[in-house]
């Protein structure tokens, strides 16, 4: 591609997404099936058999193989029909939550999977509320429909109610499990008749054209018939499909297939790229910052420590927010004024890199560096004031004290609280009157990572152990000598995380509550954004 295309016509080329879902919805089955018919990978990797030799792409920790799950978001991009796909692969767990809530910031558009069997479950719901809160565009695909499920009316009900969406059905799926014959594409008036096997790209498709072609019914008998009558009820009943709407998150295209199977898989990459938006601006304290603004400008979203094990490296993952961004660049980091200059970029296909010369609005990319940027970090190649809004820090609702097996690996156990805390793995406290370390977490499953990552990426055995703490706020005050007064009157109590952010501990909200109505001076917050910047108050 020519060097003098014009830079908005660059941004106009990027698609940048995250899947969301509850756990094995068959997300990161999804993310792989999109790898492969975009021509980025050659064979799907297994995920759930935890003794294959082949692991999903977008699952690179050990971790993630053992236990077959996905438990850090990873970031992948691919080339399809003269576009750049950035996509996301997040954690469905709860327990990771926070990494993606901070991913879905980063993003432009979603992609919801929904096991077809369990409908709308709890973490879904919880995504798509922060979803919700940036009116991001969502695009749905009713995964499983290889297996015995619901009803697909009942299920496009059950999105409706209990989501708050408008749904419209871009295929309907003639049957399901073994009577599962294929779909219909109710905008192309065809059935794609469905084979199954695994990996198949490429082949021969077998299509049959017009709803009521008599060779429906010949090979599918009453399984057609019913799918008419569903058919027919959805096109009464379903609004046209809006740009503006979907674009607002009011309204969500609907797919149905079998990701194991590659089914459906084609039409959801198709609609990626032809529905889900080019680059948004992006907030910042400033205002709005359109991407097409010649000057560069990024924020980082993700810190990851050792994605490779052999050089024990930490990688800044940004989303271009504006602008070009060239290698060996010069750039501001706006919260502590520091320059850098990075000239080992890459961009990834989830552990695999590529070194980077140039990106564009919209675009991912991971520099490598030994510390000074945190999370929330504005990168800019001015002088010129910026700071970009929406990244999430959540108190945590659970506490461990965290104790080192072999009293000599005590340094190695602080340096590596210190990077997982700075990465957001987990919240780590420096208690003011304690050496000891405090973790904080969302979800009991982050302690178990945590302490398997200390001993495989830093070799270091640690014990988790029982915390008096059930409850934290982070403290600010509007003068800074009543904060001073705060923080020396508690001193048994308060701590900094990985920010340096003041934080007061307690033992249950109650608690919590007295010491407010003691310090009606302190504001009190259950989230934080940035390192003395934009938190939200405690109701």
């Amino acid at each position: 591609m020519s060097e003098v295309t014009p830079l908005s016509d660059r941004v106009a080329q990027r698609r940048t997404f995250a899947i969301i879902s509850h756990p094995d919805a068959g997300k990161t089955t999804l993310t792989e099936k999109l790898l492969l018919f975009a021509g980025a990978i050659q064979i799907a990797g297994s995920v759930k058999a935890r003794k294959a030799s082949r692991h999903a792409t977008s699952d690179w920790m050990e971790i993630e193989k053992q236990r077959g799950i996905s438990v850090a978001s990873s970031v992948m991009q691919m080339d399809y029909r003269d576009k750049v796909v950035n996509l996301l692969d997040t954690p469905g767990h709860q327990d990771f939550s926070e990494d993606t809530y901070r991913v879905l910031t980063a993003v432009d558009s979603a992609l919801m999977v929904i096991d077809a069997a369990n409908g709308v479950e709890a973490q879904t719901l919880r995504l798509l509320e922060v979803c919700r809160l940036r009116n991001t565009p969502i695009i749905t695909f009713i995964n499983k429909m290889d297996r015995e499920v619901r009803p697909p009316l009942d299920l496009i009900d059950e999105i409706e109610r209990t989501l708050g969406m408008g749904t419209v059905p871009f295929s309907w799926p003639i049957g399901m499990g073994k009577t599962f014959r294929g779909v219909y594409d109710l905008r192309e008036d065809r059935i794609r008749v469905f084979r199954p096997g695994a990996d198949r790209v490429g082949q021969s498709e077998d299509v049959i054209e017009g709803l009521h072609n008599p060779l429906l019914d010949e090979r599918f008998g009453e399984d057609i018939v019913h799918a008419r009558n569903d058919i027919e009820l959805v096109r009464a009943a379903t609004p046209e499909f809006s740009r503006e709407e979907f674009l607002a998150g009011r309204q969500t295209p609907v797919f149905f297939g079998s990701a194991i199977n590659n089914f459906g898989v084609q039409e959801v990459l198709d609609a990626l790229v032809d529905l889900a938006p080019a680059p948004l601006p992006r907030v910042a304290l400033q205002g709005p910052v359109a991407p097409d603004d010649p000057k560069f400008s990024g924020v980082v979203f993700k810190i990851q420590a050792n994605m490779d094990p052999m050089h024990r490296d930490r990688i800044v993952f940004v989303r271009v927010c504006s602008g070009r961004f060239e290698r060996g660049m010069r750039l501001r980091i706006q919260r502590t004024g520091k320059e850098i200059r990075p000239n080992t970029v890459v961009s990834f296909l989830s552990q695999r890199r590529e070194l980077l010369d140039e990106a564009y609005g919209g675009d991912i990319i991971g520099i490598p560096s030994h510390g000074g940027i945190q999370l929330g970090d504005t990168l800019t190649e001015t002088i010129d004031p910026l700071q970009f809004t929406g990244l999430p820090f959540f108190a945590p609702e659970i506490f461990r004290v965290i104790e080192v097996v072999n009293p000599l690996k005590t340094k190695q156990l602080r340096t590596g609280l210190i990077q997982l805390g700075e990465e957001g793995a987990i919240q780590v406290f420096r208690p003011t009157l304690s050496s000891t370390l405090l973790l904080g977490a969302v979800g009991v499953l982050q302690f178990d990572v945590a302490a398997h990552r200390l001993q495989h990426e830093y070799g270091v055995e640690a014990r988790v152990l029982a915390s008096p703490y059930g409850c934290a706020r982070w403290v600010t005050a509007d003068e800074p000598a009543e904060l001073d007064k705060f923080l020396a009157a508690n001193q048994a109590r308060t701590a900094q995380d990985a920010a340096d952010a003041w934080t007061i501990l307690t033992a249950s909200p109650y608690e919590m509550r007295v010491v407010q109505e003691m310090w009606p001076k302190i504001h009190f917050h259950t989230q934080r954004e940035h390192a003395g910047l934009t938190l939200s108050r405690a109701a």
